[in-house]
């Protein structure tokens, strides 16, 4: 039981609580103090990393008051405030109290400070510190830290620092201050702060005048001081003392969190800080003449669309038109608020750490946001927190969403005053970009109607688009390609398509295509040919095209989906091996024989797997032709594989691929290089390649792939980390040649890259230009390799023909009359706001969900057996379709899949169910809530809706069905009940 004196300064702990949390600076205080646990410590130490210093202090009071206490605790804690450099703090612990007057003057000159700072920050921080330390202002420790906070982020963040610790000193701090601004010859400031300003002000002992709150210093405009709290909500510097743009801004005031009445407004749309503290970072961005030309029109409030060459500085020009939206806005007295939306999650990161966060951390909170963050607050929170946000397109359009359905979590266009949208050229029907603009053009037109009617309009953000190939559509005559720029242009809104000529700083890659000869011979391809047709005879099907070419695979694909729905099971199977040796011919004209021999063999194995029950009682069905499959490649595996390691018979594109690799790297002093290739396998593959060729090796070749993060193939994805680490290694050169899918295609700046080949991949002419602008060196070189069967070459003349035609468009547009641009926007808009009428129109007839679930059958895609129907399956989360009644649990193996664990919030998936009777899978077994589910993937059966059948359904939004919600009270009651029938069995 506590004693009487614990009770005492229990009481005096909470009753001096909130000066406190001004006073104390946790973690210089910590160490001093014994009786906290070390795991506990860690916790006031993380809350002070996430949080800031104000929340970490609450926590560390509730740990010293928390019961019991130890002998001679709030002795320790006394002790620790003063051997922490927490000493004013110690004195209210030990009642050494200022007078009243003296409090009130000593809030008042810490609230001056604040007001002042962004004029004080231009101090000469070491002279300042060198004063302060030798006239008590500030300790050894608080010397080294606001050193090594100069060292690292340089004089203004070091000036933070130290105005953040000497306005926890006691009383009279401030006269002293003042006679350290007057002898480090920082005159303007030492006025500024009120000293000589008022003759009967002077303080005994001193010859520093301190003002009073009826002073008014000099050198100040427009801010009245008789006053100084009327002023807070707008002066406060939330900034002010910032060392983290991630810090909440509640915590980021001199005290941070001292006191409530100076807080900024509950939705953070004040200015963060006046424009006159502007700090070198921001400063030193000096546009080329192009870049400023461009800027213009932007930087006078305009809706603009900025065309540049990959490389010449884009997103440089978006940076500054950001800071002087700011500046401008809080010039006014009015708020900003920036959006920067990319289309890939990589580009986040290096936006935020490579452009805006450099020039805009001193003076403003710039945050980035993804899917693949943890965040611990809501998108809206961070909007309203941060001056500037960058995101995915994603992200913004599901917060938009949440307000447009009333829910409390969203965010309005309105609440934004800029949107920066990068890559906009993918600003088109169905993209994430155009529905974001398509919200905006829908309030931009009832706007004007509001406007006749006189009403109050909701205001709307600025629009600045960044592309450099809004590309042409697919157009072959000029007027087309006109009017698909034309559009995108009405998509965002924009009043000019703004060029320019980069002169001087003009970067053309050299191009080149290097054709491929045929093989002389094929053993490998024509072993693979031969098990092709032995299918092709079994199964009595006649092939019109070349094995090998994509017409081949669009009529195998044909073949499957019509198989499948006549339940035709042996040309359904026979069309999926043919589908995986066309894959393997394809391979094998592209990475070594050997990769593609692995690739067949794997999936023989992954077929074979399908055939064996985990149950050793339970046995799975082979048909006459799997058996016959089966045989047919193990006849052929060991001529397969042997063929495969004879380099004799390996493909010309990969030689030539390796002279161009030997020569970049051998005629240059640094060579850095991109390989852009058409398939996650092939990229695997030819990484592999490259690190085992010891050739590549002594000259230096360090190579790893990028692939795509989503699951839509069957090779195993990359996970952010993964990717962001290699893209690292690449940028700091630890990786100097990169193999990629088309997921690095667009923006990724790697300055040293000099060098891209296109291996085997051709597109259309937005690629080609953002491939070719990889190359980011003045001496880069752009190659085309061929593949067989690719027809590469000619796609890249058509390329090359419609990016001519492209850039003649977009002149043409430029020299259209405004009025007659304005027209044809305006005409494009209300054509697109109709098309989006409609289809909305025809979303909400889909979504109806007209058929009855009694009406669909669900049965195994493989083997025809009668699975269920639309009663069985009940819906989570509105997302996954589950069965989990006793007679679906009868008709499925379930097998662990390690690489398909995935772990979430409610739920999680760590295994696969396949049928019983063939092995097919069905899909995958989720634990939601403690409750097993086996998850239906639609993919894998036949539908037959009201008798007729869907050969191939994909998703589930593909059916017009309304299931039923998981009830999980009535689950969990059932799975409960099971469990108590065992125990008691």
């Amino acid at each position: 039981m506590a004693s009487d004196n614990d009770e005492t300064c229990e009481t005096l702990i909470e009753d001096f609580r909130p000066r406190l949390r001004e006073l104390v600076v946790v973690e210089r205080v910590l160490d001093h103090i014994h009786f906290i646990e070390g795991k506990q410590k860690e916790q006031i130490r993380q809350k002070a990393r996430s949080e800031g210093n104000t929340a970490a202090v609450e926590l560390l009071i509730n740990a010293v008051v928390k019961k019991p206490h130890t002998a001679g605790w709030f002795t320790v804690f006394v002790d620790a405030l003063q051997n922490g450099g927490c000493k004013y703090a110690a004195d209210y612990m030990q009642l050494n109290l200022p007078g009243p007057e003296a409090e009130a003057e000593n809030d008042y000159c810490v609230r001056l400070i604040q007001v002042l700072s962004p004029g004080l920050l231009s101090m000469k921080t070491d002279d300042v510190c060198d004063h302060c330390y030798s006239e008590d202002l500030l300790t050894h420790e608080d010397c080294e830290i606001i050193r090594a906070e100069i060292a690292n982020k340089g004089s203004i963040s070091g000036a933070r620092e130290l105005l953040r610790n000497i306005v926890r000193c006691r009383p009279g701090w401030f006269s002293t201050f003042l006679k350290i601004l007057r002898d480090t010859e920082h005159q303007y400031l030492f006025e500024l702060t009120g000293g000589g300003a008022s003759p009967d002000c002077e303080k005994p002992g001193s010859d520093e005048k301190l003002p009073s709150q009826k002073d008014e210093p000099k050198g100040s405009e427009g801010v009245t001081w008789e006053n100084p709290a009327s002023t807070e909500s707008r002066c406060s510097s939330p900034d002010f003392m910032d060392t983290s743009t991630t810090e909440d801004p509640e915590d980021t005031d001199l005290y941070e969190g001292a006191s409530t009445d100076s807080r900024r407004l509950p939705n953070s749309l004040e200015p963060s800080q006046p424009a006159a503290a502007r700090g070198r970072e921001d400063a030193d961005i000096v546009l080329r003449d192009y870049q400023m030309d461009v800027a213009r029109p932007a930087l006078k409030g305009k809706n603009i669309i900025i065309c540049l060459p990959t490389g010449s500085g884009k997103t440089r020009v978006a940076v500054y038109i950001t800071i002087k939206h700011l500046d401008c806005r809080r010039a006014e007295g009015q708020s900003g608020k920036v959006v920067v939306l990319v289309n890939k999650i990589p580009l986040v990161e290096q936006h935020f750490t490579a452009e805006f966060l450099p020039f805009l951390k001193q003076n403003y909170k710039v945050e980035r946001v993804s899917g693949d963050c943890q965040l611990k607050i809501s998108f809206t929170e961070i909007v309203k927190k941060n001056d500037v946000i960058i995101c995915t397109a994603q992200i913004l359009e599901n917060y938009l969403e949440r307000s447009n359905k009333g829910e409390d979590e969203g965010v309005n266009l309105s609440d934004l005053t800029l949107i920066v949208i990068d890559e906009c050229h993918h600003t088109q029907k169905g993209g994430v970009y155009n529905h974001i603009m398509m919200r905006y053009l829908k309030q931009k037109h009832k706007n004007t109607r509001l406007k006749k009617e006189q009403k109050q309009t909701v205001p709307l953000p600025q629009i600045l688009g960044l592309t450099a190939s809004p590309g042409v559509g697919g157009a072959t005559k000029m007027d087309k390609a006109v009017d698909h720029i034309l559009k995108i242009c009405a998509n965002l809104d924009a009043s000019k398509i703004m060029t320019g000529s980069l002169g001087e700083y003009k970067k053309e890659p050299r191009k080149k295509t290097l054709t491929v000869e045929d093989r002389k011979e094929d053993p490998f391809g024509d072993v693979i040919k031969k098990i092709m047709n032995a299918i092709h005879t079994h199964a009595e099907l006649s092939p019109t095209c070349d094995l090998g070419s994509q017409n081949y695979e669009q009529w195998v694909v044909q073949k499957k989906v019509k198989a499948t729905t006549d339940e035709d099971h042996k040309v359904r199977v026979c069309a999926e091996h043919l589908h995986l040796y066309n894959e393997g011919l394809n391979l094998s004209n592209t990475i070594r024989m050997r990769d593609a021999f692995s690739f067949l063999n794997k999936s023989y194995e992954e077929e074979l797997k399908k055939k064996i029950s985990p149950d050793e009682d339970q046995k799975i069905q082979i048909t006459d032709t799997e058996r016959f499959l089966f045989n047919l490649f193990k006849e052929n595996k060991e001529e397969l594989q042997t063929l495969a390691q004879n380099p004799e018979y390996e493909n010309d594109s990969l030689s030539k691929l390796q002279s161009k690799i030997l020569h970049e790297f051998s005629s240059r002093e640094e060579a850095r290089g991109i390989i852009f290739t058409k398939t996650r396998r092939s990229a695997i593959a030819l990484s592999q390649w490259i690190q085992e060729n010891l050739k590549f090796a002594d000259i230096g070749v360090k190579a790893s792939y990028v692939i795509g993060g989503g699951d839509q193939s069957v090779v195993k994805p990359m996970t952010s980390a993964e990717r962001n680490d290699v893209l690292s290694k690449f940028r700091s050169g630890d990786v100097n040649l990169l193999i990629a899918t088309t997921v690095a295609e667009e923006g990724l700046d790697i300055p040293a890259c000099n060098f891209v080949i296109r291996y085997g991949l051709v597109t259309n002419e937005i690629a080609m230009i953002q491939a070719e602008g990889r190359g980011r060196a003045g001496d880069s070189t752009y190659t085309l390799v061929e593949v067989k069967n690719s027809g590469v070459a000619g796609k890249e003349y058509v390329n090359e023909y419609r990016k001519d035609m492209m850039h003649k468009a977009i002149d043409k547009i430029k020299t259209m009359n405004q009025g007659d641009y304005d027209k044809q926007i305006l005409e494009f808009q209300m054509q697109a706001i109709l098309e989006e009428k409609v289809r909305v129109t025809k979303k909400k007839h889909k979504d109806m969900k007209t058929e009855n679930p009694s009406d669909v059958k669900f049965s195994c895609r493989s083997c025809s057996l009668d699975v269920c129907s639309g009663e069985d399956i009940q819906i989570i989360e509105n997302t996954h379709r589950v069965n989990v009644t006793p007679e679906f649990s009868e008709l499925f193996n379930l097998t662990e899949n390690t690489t398909l664990q995935e772990r979430l919030l409610d739920y999680e998936t760590n295994g696969f169910i396949s049928c019983k009777n063939c092995g097919q899978r069905w899909g995958s077994m989720m634990m939601y809530r403690g409750i097993e589910c086996p998850c239906l993937h639609v993919k894998n059966f036949v539908v037959t809706c009201s008798g007729k059948k869907i050969g191939k359904c994909t998703k589930w939004s593909e059916l017009a069905v309304k299931f039923s919600a998981f009830d999980y009270a009535e689950n969990a009651r059932r799975v409960a009940e099971s469990s108590d029938d065992d125990e008691t069995a």
